[in-house]
């Protein structure tokens, strides 16, 4: 018998085994509701959940803030949301559903009456909507707010499940930065997994959730075209790159103090390293993942001397797009004499047998040429070209190239005969792009990081160790710029300070230009 539309999950083809993993009974409160993430990334990528049938029918969303709203108030928030940024066609009884389960609690974080009402809500939710005790507590907010609000957790009870109710769980998500150096980092898991135990925690790595970065994994080791040449012996440098075309307008109080190394080097960049450098797991379990990532994380050091190795630059201003921008302490909220840098460029080794003397260029920025995040495996040259010098002059490396974004894809670079009649080689690429191959759209980070939330899937999370690692390679880096004073200026819309391309020529090496 046909199921009715309206309870049909048209993901569900009971002629395929491959079924999508669906979330069971549970609830999901955001702290920081009212911020850009949440309107802009956290509310739509629910919504898209919902209409993807990869929530339970009694889902429940709860928001906490400070404003003085009602349900009604915070439900057209979460509408205005998801008519904006969702990915998915608005559908109203897939809105009706969601909307159903739609709370609000008023309150700041050291207010213990709120988060007794945020008990009360979500015992509520228990009976009404069947979310079975399984609540996920989505930390957007400041680090300097996660101690009070996992402690408030904590003594309303809500961060573990009753002892008498075996099965159900609590969970903690947190955004980055996770802390500000090695020592803040530790002090910060300490304070946590004294709340919540590690199994039970959820750093967001938005960059994880990509799926070109999960493709570098399928990339290696679906194929046996790449991994006999991916190490030492054939590569001779990855260049890991982030870049932004935007400036930092109206994000002084999150940025300021922090920089371009800590804000996304430590976490984003350092991850990618990881997957790009590591042995194949035993499984794609979440620990034998880890095991792998951590094996790399703890091999890798920030290669010194750093006045050689590393770049630092401050954005000033120039024109970008066919637009004068302003330069950093320009924009609105910085000091004037601020040392805050919007570049940051480091080299690192992997000391592992697969890697040893290959160079990993990490470089991030804002104001840049273009926006691109790509891993870029430029392989050495060959040890013997038969033609003749001019045939080859404007023959350059082989590269594999996993574009992040935009455009996402893997792009090969390769030489290739010129037609005619004389024998040249030019450089060419053959180009793989995920819109082209695939009539499926590419979910959105957050979707695919909040439904394993919900999950317990912990793949794409990193964990304490990792985390820590992370910041025992940057800290050096941080500690010989902070003695050196002030970052390099460079001009909006180019690709950084002079000492980013010294940084390369100095080994005979170039960035490349997406």
């Amino acid at each position: 018998m046909t199921a009715p539309a309206a309870k049909r999950n048209p993901l569900r083809d009971p002629r395929d085994k491959r079924l999508p993993r669906i979330a069971g009974p549970s609830g999901l409160v955001i702290f920081g509701v009212t911020g850009d993430l949440s309107r802009k990334k956290l509310m739509p990528a629910i919504y898209d959940l919902a209409n993807r049938g990869l929530l339970p029918p009694g889902f429940a969303l709860v928001g906490f803030a400070r404003r003085d709203w009602a349900d009604q108030d915070f439900m057209q928030v979460v509408h205005s949301a998801v008519k904006e940024h969702a990915r998915t066609p608005f559908r109203q009884e897939v809105w009706d559903q969601l909307a159903e389960g739609i709370r609000f609690v008023q309150g700041t974080f050291d207010d213990d009456h709120a988060f007794d009402t945020l008990a009360t809500t979500l015992a509520d939710l228990d009976r009404e909507r069947g979310t079975g005790g399984n609540h996920a507590f989505y930390l957007s907010v400041p680090p300097s707010a996660f101690t009070t609000v996992v402690n408030q957790l904590k003594r309303a009870g809500l961060a573990t499940p009753p002892a008498d109710s075996p099965g159900q769980w609590r969970r903690v998500v947190i955004e980055k930065p996770f802390g500000h150096d090695l020592a803040s980092a530790k002090q910060l898991n300490k304070t946590v997994n004294d709340v919540f135990p590690e199994e039970s925690v959820f750093r967001i790595d938005h960059y994880l959730g990509k799926e070109t970065v999960q493709n570098i994994l399928a990339l290696r080791f679906a194929n046996q075209l790449y991994e006999p040449i991916w190490n030492a012996n054939y590569v001779d440098h990855v260049q890991i790159t982030m870049a932004e075309d935007i400036g930092l307008g109206g994000r002084a109080g999150y940025y300021d103090g922090i920089g371009a190394a800590r804000d996304v080097i430590q976490n984003h960049l350092l991850q990618l390293l990881a997957l790009t450098a590591m042995e194949e797991p035993v499984s794609f379990r979440p620990s034998d993942l880890r095991a792998e990532k951590v094996k790399v994380l703890s091999a890798t050091r920030a290669i010194d001397p750093f006045d050689e190795t590393t770049a630092r630059g401050q954005y000033t201003g120039g024109w970008q797009g066919g637009q004068k921008v302003p330069g950093l302490l320009e924009e609105g909220g910085f000091a004037k004499d601020s040392t805050t840098e919007t570049y940051a460029a480091i080299t690192c080794e992997v000391n592992t047998r697969r890697w040893a003397g290959v160079p990993f260029y990490l470089r991030t920025g804002k104001r840049l040429g273009r926006r691109v995040t790509e891993v870029a495996v430029v392989f050495k040259r060959a040890p013997h070209l038969p033609f003749d010098d001019t045939a080859t002059e404007e023959l350059g490396q082989n590269a594999l190239v996993v574009r992040v974004q935009p455009d996402e894809g893997v792009t090969m670079r390769f030489g290739s005969k010129v037609p005619g009649n004389s024998m040249e080689v030019r450089d060419v690429t053959m180009d793989f792009g995920y819109g082209h191959a695939f009539t499926e759209s590419s979910p959105e980070a957050y979707e695919r990081l909040l439904l394993d939330v919900l999950l317990g899937e912990p793949s794409l999370f990193p964990k304490n160790d990792e985390v820590e690692l992370s910041w025992e390679i940057l800290d050096p880096v941080i500690r010989h710029w902070a003695a050196k004073g002030e970052p390099e200026k460079y001009k909006a819309g180019t690709w950084g300070p002079a000492s980013a391309d010294a940084m390369l020529a100095r080994t005979g090496r170039n960035w490349r230009r997406p």
